[in-house]
């Protein structure tokens, strides 16, 4: 596997990819991001739009209360654990960082509803640092292009992080959560139209 390659035609394919999730403050994202597992990003973005307008700092969030706020992101799905950790979230930076949300990982991860990938996230896209967030897409497209060979996100993440060099973490990132979300899909992936196909081990092994 060329992975100067996959940087290149991943760079020509997506020159300057973003974030699909709508935000101003890092908090916001915070909980975009937490509202996103298991949920698309458009449906995320229909229910903050309405949620951010008044309830937009964890002041705000944890006057709503959790039976408002639940009411407010039911349609994100698993609502209840969502809304729990989201309030439980915004206590911890309140009362120990000042409504900031820190950006060191291991800090980061403390929070409730905060893993390893949304950690990583918020470090990349609002701080601009340094990281490979795994989520489903970034792993399925690492996979199927046979980067990685692995069933576990974490080893997945910690491969992806030796194989490229650490500047392009971040980009590629977005990248392949483009790619997987629009061409490179869990059902019926648009292999005839993927930039990658040449040299992409799951579009070997399905067209012979």
């Amino acid at each position: 596997m060329n992975n100067e390659k996959i940087v290149s035609i991943l760079n020509k394919q997506f020159p300057n990819p973003k974030c699909e999730l709508n935000y101003t403050t890092c908090y916001e994202l915070l909980i975009a991001v937490i509202l996103s597992a298991q949920c698309t990003d458009k449906r995320v973005n229909i229910v903050t739009e309405q949620l951010f307008k008044k309830y937009n700092t964890p002041e705000k969030i944890l006057n709503l209360g959790i039976n408002e706020l639940e009411k407010k992101i039911r349609s994100c799905g698993f609502y209840h654990n969502k809304a729990k950790n989201i309030i439980e979230m915004s206590k911890i930076l309140k009362e120990q960082y000042n409504g900031c949300v820190p950006s060191d990982a291991n800090q980061l991860q403390k929070l409730p509803g905060v893993g390893r990938k949304t950690a990583n996230v918020i470090i990349s896209e609002f701080y601009k640092g340094d990281a490979f967030a795994v989520d489903t897409h970034v792993f399925r497209v690492s996979n199927r292009l046979g980067i990685v060979k692995t069933k576990d996100v974490f080893t997945c993440e910690n491969q992806l992080m030796k194989i490229f060099d650490k500047k392009d973490w971040s980009r590629l990132h977005l990248q392949m959560v483009l790619l997987g979300r629009y061409i490179c899909k869990a059902q019926k992936p648009n292999c005839k139209n993927c930039p990658l196909n040449a040299i992409c081990y799951y579009n070997t092994i399905n067209s012979r």
